[in-house]
């Protein structure tokens, strides 16, 4: 079972965490650091695999990808295949890099609906959902055709009700 997923920028800002067991918010944040740490202090030629159990409690892994200025971490039990979860980090990146042309943090920051519908496509409950970047990205544009009118219509509603308050109707 996934137990988190993570992205965290280089300065140690957590950018996303979505943990699938029930964590006060403040032993989230102290997870979030130990596992900045942790990352911060291993070398570049190390593999991205590294043993979570004194973050994390036993039985527990770590894989990460850091593309840029953001690590991208899952941790997970030994349910779960090391190899399986770097590659489904590279599908959790091709599809943030499909959906937003080339993903950066910024995108991250401003887009994180969007961003937790990928993840929840992909990870749902701590379970592997869809390990496909296409099946995603059909997914993720399908709920944006559903949402798009609705959005459109709030904006028209909005715009009609700044302009009537302008001519005082």
């Amino acid at each position: 079972m996934i137990k988190a997923v993570m992205i965290i920028n280089t300065q140690g800002k957590h950018r996303l965490a979505k943990f699938y067991d029930f964590l006060t918010a403040e032993k989230q944040q102290e997870l979030i650091s130990s596992v900045y740490g942790a990352l911060c202090s291993r070398a570049e030629n190390v593999s991205n695999f590294m043993d979570a159990d004194p973050i994390f409690g036993p039985d527990s892994r770590l894989a990460y990808k850091h593309c840029a200025t953001l690590y991208f971490v899952f941790v997970f039990d030994s349910s779960e295949n090391e190899l399986a979860m770097l590659d489904l980090i590279q599908v959790f990146v091709e599809t943030l890099d499909k959906c937003f042309r080339n993903v950066c943090e910024l995108d991250i920051v401003f887009n994180h609906n969007k961003l937790h519908t990928i993840l929840d496509d992909i990870i749902f409950g701590g379970q592997v959902l869809e390990t496909s970047s296409a099946e995603v990205m059909r997914a993720v544009e399908e709920i944006s055709k559903c949402l798009f009118p609705l959005a459109f219509d709030a904006l028209c509603d909005f715009c009609f009700s700044v302009c009537c308050s302008m001519m005082n109707y």
